[in-house]
């Protein structure tokens, strides 16, 4: 029988999602897992695949792997509980015997959260509007051998709380696109550029190739199916794993804030000393 499954992971543990020798990645990880538990003995025999791949340090919420198993009871009971800590399930799904989870996506969903807020969310928002259909996005992506036209089904940028978020979808993605599209928003939101300028890229005007944004703050959201996925938590050990992290980042946040401010404070002192040591 064939699966697939939903999965999340934290990308800064990985060395990106695709297989590679002697680093960590996320395929290598789940593959050790289904083969521990004996779900296969090969992953090239299993047809074991992902949806596409991720760039080290970028996220996902919404991944999807297949792969074909004689043990499809054990592989939804024992999958979630075997798994490293920052990986987890979210959801799994009976499908075909020749199921491809690159090729039969019909959309995928990226979030990218802004380390600093560029500024005027409201005009990147308006200048998001120029990603809608199909374009060359050539100058906004990395150099590659793929056709670097693809058709963008929606995108928007919102503020949620205190970052500003850019959310796109569309049927494919060119690598590093989504953090380039990212950088063009900061540059408009920040004033450096209009928004039409987003237009000028995309018919091929611009001089350069922009730089991708940063990739801690990329986030795979979802992948689109023509079929639903029945929801499969994360183990308990996974869900301590993500709360434990939520709270570390909290703590980091309110000692880095402190330190910040006690930094400020010690050095206004020792300049109120210098001036007094400069007192006749």
């Amino acid at each position: 029988m064939r699966l697939a499954f939903r999965i999340g992971y934290w990308g800064d543990g990985f060395y990106g999602s695709q297989v590679q020798p002697e680093v960590r990645t996320v395929e290598g990880d789940v593959a050790a897992v289904c083969t521990k538990l004996g779900l296969f003995d090969d992953p090239r025999e299993a047809r074991f695949a992902f949806s596409g791949r991720t760039d080290r340090g970028v996220h996902a919420a919404g991944q999807v792997c297949a792969f074909t198993t004689a043990e499809p009871e054990r592989a939804v009971a024992a999958l979630p509980y075997e798994l490293p800590a920052d990986i987890w399930t979210t959801g799994w799904a009976e499908v075909h015997d020749r199921f491809s989870p690159r090729k039969e996506a019909t959309a995928r969903t990226y979030r990218y959260f802004f380390e600093e807020h560029p500024g005027d969310t409201a005009l990147m928002d308006r200048a998001a509007q120029a990603f809608l259909g199909e374009h060359d996005f050539t100058l906004l992506s990395r150099r590659s051998e793929r056709n670097p036209v693809r058709r963008v089904h929606a995108a928007r940028v919102f503020d949620d709380g205190d970052f500003c978020v850019f959310e796109v979808t569309a049927e494919s993605f060119l690598w590093n696109m989504v953090r380039c599209m990212a950088s063009a928003l900061a540059m408009v939101g920040r004033g450096d550029e209009e928004p039409g300028w987003i237009g000028e890229i995309l018919r091929g005007e611009g001089e350069r190739h922009l730089p991708a944004a940063p990739p801690g703050g990329l986030i795979l959201l979802d992948i689109a199916y023509p079929f639903p996925f029945t929801p499969l938590p994360p183990s308990p050990k996974a869900e301590q794993a993500l709360i434990r992290r939520e709270r570390d980042f909290r703590l980091k946040k309110r000692v880095s804030a402190a330190l910040h401010g006690l930094s400020l404070d010690l050095l206004g002192e020792e300049q109120v000393d210098d001036e007094l040591r400069d007192l006749p």
